[in-house]
C-alpha cells in the first residue's frame, strides 16, 4: 500500500490536520491526538499523520502512569483481528498506544497488522518506537533492521546495525550484518540488479576498494581520510542528512582515538552536535557521544595546561590565570561525570553497580554528603560491597567522624582473606585515621600487616622502620 501525503488527503481530513498542528502548539494534546486518530481513520497510511500522532502522545503521557498491560484483552483481541481485519487490528492497536506510546506488546501488534495490511514503512515505525522507548532492546533492532532490508533501505538498516554494535561489540551478527548492508546500499546506488561478486562488476575499482574500507570496523587514518574526503562534499550538499552527518561524525570520532589530536576531536564534536540539532535532541546514542566528546575536550585542554605548568609556565604571568583555569576544567568534569553517573542510576534506580558508580563519582566531585546514601545501598551489591565500604569510609574521614570511617574499615578488611590491592588501600587508610586519633599502636599493626606482605607498597616501610628506632 503506497504512503500516503499530506497533499493526497481528502479536503476534510487535510482540514482536520491543520487543526490538529494548531491543538499543538496550543499545547491542547487530547484534541490534536483526536483529530489525527479521525485522520487516520480515513488514510490509515498517512505515515506523517502517525508519527506526529505518536510524537503528541509521548509528550502527553509522560510522568502520567498507566494501568494498561501489553497482556491485556487488547492485545489478545487485536491479534485475533491481524488476519481477519488487519485495519481494524491497526486502529485497536492505536487507540490503546494513545496512554502508552511505547509499550512493546502494543507496538508488536501495530507492526503485525501494518506487515498483513502491506503497510511495512508503519511496521517498520512500530518497531522503532520501541526502540526509542528502550534504546538498548537489540532483539529488536535486529528486527527492525532486518525489515529495512526486506523494504530496500540497506542504508538504514546499517545504521541500525552499526548500533547495535555500538551497543554490544561483540555481536558478530551485526557485524557481519552492517558490512553485508553498506554494501548492498553501495550496489543500489551503483544500479547492479545481480551480482556474484559486487567486486567483479564495479566499473572503477577505485570505488570497490573504497567500498571496503567503509565496511570494515578497524581503519587506518589514511582510509578515514579518504572516506572523509569522499563524504565531505556530499554532506555540503545535503546537510540535513542525519545519517550521512552521523556517518561523518563517526569517522571523525574514530580519527580520534587513532591520532588522539584536537582536530580530530573537534571534527567529531561538530558533526555529532550537528546531528543532535537534525535529531531535536532525541537520538539518545547521540546525546552520549557528544557527552564523551566534551569530557575528551576537556581532559586535552587539563592535559595541554598542566604541560605547560611543568614545562615552566608555573613560572609565567599567565600562571595563575591558567592554575584558575586549570581549576575550573577539572570542577567541570567533575560534575559531568556526577550528572552522567545520575542520568544511569534514573533510567536504572535498582542497578546497585550503578549507585556504586555515582557515589565514586559524587566523592571525586567533593559531594561527600550526597555519596554516602549511594554508597549505602551499593553495600547491599555483593560485587561492589568491599569497595562501597571503602569509599564511606573515605566519606566518613572526610566528614571528620572518624569513629564511623574506622568502623567501615573494619568491617571491609574483616571479610577479606588475601592481601590485595583494596585490602592494602583499606587497612592504610586506616592506619591513616588510627594515627589521627592519636592511636599510634593501632596505626603500625595496620602498616605491619601490609609491610609483611609488600615492602615496597606506599611509604610503609619507613612507617614500620621507624617504629624499631634509630
Amino acid at each position: 500500500m503506497p504512503i500516503t501525503t499530506e497533499k493526497e488527503l481528502s479536503d476534510n481530513s487535510r482540514s482536520l490536520w491543520l487543526k490538529a498542528i494548531h491543538a499543538v502548539e496550543l499545547r491542547n494534546y487530547g484534541y490534536a491526538i483526536s483529530l489525527i486518530q479521525n485522520i487516520l481513520k480515513e488514510a490509515p497510511n498517512f505515515l506523517d499523520g502517525r508519527k506526529r500522532l505518536r510524537s503528541v502522545e509521548i509528550i502527553a503521557s509522560a510522568g502520567k502512569k498507566s494501568f494498561l498491560s501489553g497482556f491485556s484483552t487488547v492485545s489478545l483481541k487485536g491479534a485475533g483481528l491481524v488476519k481477519k481485519d488487519p485495519i481494524a487490528a491497526i486502529e485497536l492497536a492505536e487507540k490503546s498506544l494513545e496512554s502508552v506510546p511505547h509499550d512493546a506488546q502494543l507496538n508488536h501488534l501495530l507492526k503485525e497488522a501494518a506487515k498483513a495490511a502491506q503497510m511495512l514503512e508503519t511496521a517498520a515505525f512500530a518497531l522503532e518506537t520501541i526502540v526509542q522507548g528502550n534504546p538498548k532492546d537489540t532483539k529488536v533492532m535486529h528486527e527492525l533492521a532486518e525489515l529495512l532490508l526486506t523494504m530496500g533501505r540497506a542504508d538504514d538498516a546499517g545504521n541500525v546495525y552499526t548500533k547495535i554494535v555500538e551497543i554490544d561489540p561483540t555481536d558478530l551478527k551485526a557485524v557481519k550484518n552492517s558490512k553485508d548492508a553498506s554494501a548492498i546500499d553501495s550496489m543500489k546506488k551503483g544500479g547492479w540488479q545481480e551480482a556474484k561478486s559486487y567486486r567483479d562488476l564495479m566499473n572503477n575499482k577505485e570505488e570497490a576498494i573504497s567500498l571496503e574500507q567503509k565496511s570494515r570496523v578497524v581503519k587506518s587514518v589514511e582510509m578515514i581520510d579518504q572516506q572523509l574526503g569522499e563524504l565531505t562534499p556530499e554532506w555540503e550538499a545535503a546537510q540535513q542528512n542525519v545519517d550521512l552527518s552521523r556517518r561523518i561524525a563517526r569517522l571523525w570520532e574514530d580519527r580520534f582515538d587513532q591520532r588522539r589530536d584536537e582536530e580530530s576531536l573537534e571534527g567529531a564534536y561538530y558533526y555529532y552536535h550537528h546531528t543532535s540539532e537534525l535529531t531535536g535532541g532525541a537520538d539518545p546514542a547521540v546525546a552520549r557521544k557528544l557527552s564523551n566528546l566534551q569530557l575528551q575536550r576537556i581532559d586535552l585542554r587539563i592535559n595541554s595546561i598542566e604541560q605547560w605548568l611543568n614545562d615552566g609556565g608555573d613560572q609565567h604571568d599567565e600562571a595563575e590565570a591558567h592554575r584558575d583555569e586549570l581549576e575550573a576544567l577539572k570542577a567541570e568534569k567533575a560534575g559531568m561525570l556526577v550528572s552522567e553517573a545520575r542520568k544511569r542510576v534514573e533510567r536504572n534506580p535498582t542497578d546497585l553497580q550503578l549507585r556504586f558508580e555515582l557515589g565514586e563519582q559524587l566523592i571525586r566531585a567533593g559531594q561527600f554528603n550526597e555519596a554516602i546514601p549511594e554508597l549505602q545501598r551499593a553495600k547491599q551489591n555483593p560485587n561492589a560491597r568491599l569497595k562501597a565500604m571503602n569509599l564511606l569510609g573515605q566519606c566518613y574521614s572526610a566528614k571528620g567522624m572518624l569513629d564511623l570511617a574506622i568502623k567501615q574499615y573494619q568491617e571491609a578488611a574483616s571479610e577479606m582473606v588475601a592481601m590485595d590491592a583494596v585490602k592494602k588501600e583499606i587497612l592504610y587508610s586506616m592506619g591513616l585515621i588510627y594515627e589521627r586519633m592519636g592511636k599510634k599502636d593501632e596505626s603500625l599493626k595496620c602498616m605491619k600487616d601490609i609491610y609483611e606482605v609488600d615492602a615496597g607498597y606506599k611509604d610503609v616501610t619507613q612507617r614500620v622502620e621507624q617504629s624499631y628506632g634509630p
